[in-house]
C-alpha cells in the first residue's frame, strides 16, 4: 500500500507541477511556447482561460476533499492535454521530433496513472459497482 500511495502522489505532483504551465498562460507570457505558436492559431485570450483552469486544476487535485470536484479537475488536464497533442499533431508537430505531440500525451498518461491510483478518500465511489445478486 505505501508503494501505491508513493505512486499516487509522485504523479499527481509531476501532473500539478506540469500544470504551473498555466501562470505562464495566464499571464500570456511571450516567451511561453504554447501562448505564441502561429501554427496553431488560437487567439491569445484562448491561453488565458486555459491558464485560469490549469491552476484550478492543480490546486484541485493537490488539496484534500472534493472528490467530485477532483474527477471533474482529472477530466479537464486529460482534455487539455490530449486537445494539445491533437492541436500540435494537426499542424504537423512543429518542433523538434514531435516534441509538443509527445509530451502532452505523456503527460495525459501521468494524469489517467494519478487518477487510478488516487486512495479511496479522494474518489467519488467505485467505477464498476459489484451487482447483487438476485
Amino acid at each position: 500500500m505505501r508503494s501505491r500511495s508513493i505512486a499516487y502522489w509522485t504523479t499527481t505532483i509531476l501532473v500539478a507541477f506540469f500544470m504551473t504551465g498555466g501562470v505562464a498562460q495566464l499571464l500570456q507570457y511571450r516567451a511561453n511556447p504554447h501562448g505564441v505558436v502561429p501554427e496553431l492559431g488560437y487567439p491569445m485570450y484562448f491561453f488565458g482561460i486555459l491558464g485560469v483552469w490549469k491552476i484550478l486544476g492543480a490546486i484541485t487535485i493537490l488539496v484534500p476533499g472534493f472528490p467530485r470536484l477532483k474527477e471533474w479537475a482529472y477530466a479537464g488536464i486529460f482534455f487539455d492535454l490530449t486537445g494539445a497533442a491533437v492541436s500540435c499533431a494537426a499542424v504537423g508537430g512543429y518542433g523538434a521530433y514531435g516534441f509538443h505531440v509527445l509530451a502532452p500525451l505523456i503527460i495525459a498518461g501521468l494524469t489517467v496513472a494519478s487518477w487510478a491510483l488516487r486512495p479511496q478518500s479522494r474518489t467519488v465511489g467505485l467505477l464498476f459497482p459489484a451487482k447483487s445478486g438476485g
